[in-house]
């Protein structure tokens, strides 16, 4: 079905998480006219201080809550008359996944059903024929791993999960799949590559790897890292929500991919450069002297790579980074502040690479 999409009040879930929170700081740029209302845990990985430049503003408003508390979503979709659900809300870290999956099924899968339950029974049943839309952000490791000479993924790729966190990603695209199929609920999916840019917790592989490298403390790579991912500036990403949201097909499953596939390691070496090239008088020059290579993880997929053809092709949708332009933007942010990244280097020698 082909329908464009007008927002005026959107509900933003994990809205003070990495990818949300640069989503809710574009949105509000781009469209100050709408309504934008966040809703976020604020667990381990949320910041409230992400958001607190948009207090000032009229058209936002944060509520601290849980995706799983279904009156909750509920009341907020009456009350602020949300025609747009944008659902960040997940566990995202693969490490933290494989040692404890309990949380990553039940915010996942459980909170994900929690959001669909709320907006069947209030845009459905209590409004029928409202305009809506409700948009689910997914991930790339559901098409599970790749070899080298594989093609991409693409969006008829099957589903292959490799660790809990990809698992758990699955079921929720299959649930919002069945929510608009069976009762109708105007439903989109996205699934991106490895996000990268400002706001990122540092227990990710770009951001800690910036902290340790600062302080000249070991840089730790999984394996012989040559794990491969196609790394997308998270703006890049959120302008392909953007363009779906808007006039994307109902239904539809969108890739959103950088077309940029880097090796962690040329990833590392690239980042130890730009520091070199930044800092050259630094006792810790050459960076690249802090690489460690560790254990690699259990199940770790080799390779991701996303076709981003038919977003390209139906909507218009390009990257505006390249990879070299978007590590140095991310760079320069969190070199602006260091009260950010601190927490990075008290976290254990491992990481994820993953958003």
């Amino acid at each position: 079905m082909t329908m464009t999409h007008q927002p005026r009040n959107l509900l933003v879930t994990g809205g003070a998480g990495f990818i949300g929170t640069n989503f809710v700081h574009y949105w509000l740029q781009q469209y100050p006219d709408t309504r934008l209302v966040v809703l976020d845990a604020l667990t381990y990985a949320g910041r409230y201080e992400n958001l607190q430049p948009l207090e000032s503003q009229s058209s936002f408003r944060f509520v601290h809550g849980d995706i799983l508390d279904q009156p909750l979503v509920e009341t907020l979709l009456r009350e602020e008359n949300i025609d747009t659900l944008v659902h960040f809300a997940a566990e995202s870290h693969v490490d933290r996944s494989i040692y404890g999956p309990d949380a990553f099924l039940k915010t996942n899968i459980d909170g994900t059903h929690s959001l669909l339950k709320a907006a069947k029974k209030v845009w459905l049943e209590e409004k029928p024929g409202f305009a809506h839309r409700f948009h689910h952000v997914s991930t790339d490791e559901v098409y599970g791993t790749l070899s080298p000479t594989d093609p991409a993924f693409t969006e008829i790729t099957p589903y292959a999960p490799n660790s809990p966190y990809a698992a758990s990603k699955a079921a929720s695209d299959h649930i919002v799949r069945a929510y608009q199929h069976t009762y109708g609920l105007q439903t989109s999916t996205s699934n991106c590559s490895n996000n990268y840019g400002p706001y990122q917790y540092p227990e990710k592989l770009i951001p800690l790897a910036i902290a340790r490298l600062l302080q000249g403390q070991p840089v730790p790579i999984y394996g012989d890292g040559q794990q491969v991912r196609d790394w997308l500036y998270v703006d890049d990403h959120n302008r392909g929500i953007d363009l779906i949201i808007r006039t994307g097909r109902v239904g539809e499953t969108y890739n959103i991919g950088g077309n940029n596939e880097q090796a962690n390691l040329s990833l590392i070496h690239e980042l130890c450069a730009l520091l070199d090239s930044r800092f050259p008088a630094s006792p810790h020059v050459p960076h690249r002297q802090h690489i460690t290579y560790v254990q690699d993880r259990p199940g770790h997929d080799r390779r991701y790579a996303i076709d981003n053809s038919k977003i390209c092709r139906e909507l218009g949708y390009e990257p505006a980074e390249t990879f070299q332009s978007g590590l140095a933007k991310t760079l320069e942010w969190y070199l602006a502040r260091p009260e950010f990244w601190q927490e990075g280097i008290q976290l254990f020698g491992t990481h994820g690479d993953k958003t």
